[in-house]
C-alpha cells in the first residue's frame, strides 16, 4: 500500500509517516518509480508507534522497541530484555507524572464550588479610580512580521 492509504487506515499524517521513515519507525520498500510500499503489518506497527509516543517515550527508544515486536497483540517480546529496565524507568516517570497531576486536580476539586481567595488591594486600588499608576496594559499593535 502505498503512504496514502497507511495514512489513512492509521489517522496519521503522511508528513509523520516520512518522519518515521526517517528515524528507522518504518522501513516501506521503494518501488521503481520511487514511491514507497508499505505492509499490511505497517498499519499496526504504525498504532503501536502512536501509544508510544502517546506513553511519553521518544523516537529513539521507540526505534529499539519496534524490533522486538512480533506480533501485534504482544507490546514486547523475551528477545530484547536489554530494553526493559528502561521501560521500566519511563513506566515510573509516567506514574510520577500521574500521580502529581491527580494531586493538582485534586486541588482544583476542592476550590469547585467555593470563591476563591482574592489577594488584599493595594492602599491605592482602594481609593477608587485614578488615584494610583496608570495599570499597564498590553499594546495591540501588531508589529510586522520578520523578512523572509
Amino acid at each position: 500500500m502505498r503512504i496514502g492509504e497507511l495514512s489513512r487506515r492509521t489517522g496519521v499524517s503522511p508528513r509523520a509517516l516520512r518522519y518515521y521513515e526517517e528515524q528507522g519507525l518504518l522501513t516501506p520498500a521503494r518501488r521503481p518509480s520511487g514511491y514507497r510500499e508499505f505492509e499490511e503489518r505497517d498499519v499496526a506497527t504504525v498504532r503501536r508507534i502512536q501509544i508510544l509516543l502517546s506513553a511519553g517515550l521518544g523516537t529513539s527508544a521507540i526505534a529499539e522497541i519496534v524490533p522486538c515486536v512480533d506480533d501485534p497483540d504482544v507490546v514486547l517480546v523475551g528477545k530484547c530484555p536489554e530494553l526493559l529496565d528502561g521501560i521500566a524507568r519511563e513506566r515510573d516517570r509516567i506514574t510520577a507524572t500521574i500521580e502529581e497531576l491527580t494531586a493538582a486536580r485534586d486541588i482544583l476539586d476542592s476550590l469547585v464550588g467555593r470563591p476563591l481567595e482574592v489577594a488584599p488591594r493595594s492602599p491605592a486600588a482602594s481609593r477608587g479610580p485614578g488615584s494610583g499608576p496608570p495599570a499597564r496594559t498590553r499594546s495591540t499593535r501588531r508589529r510586522p512580521a520578520p523578512p523572509r
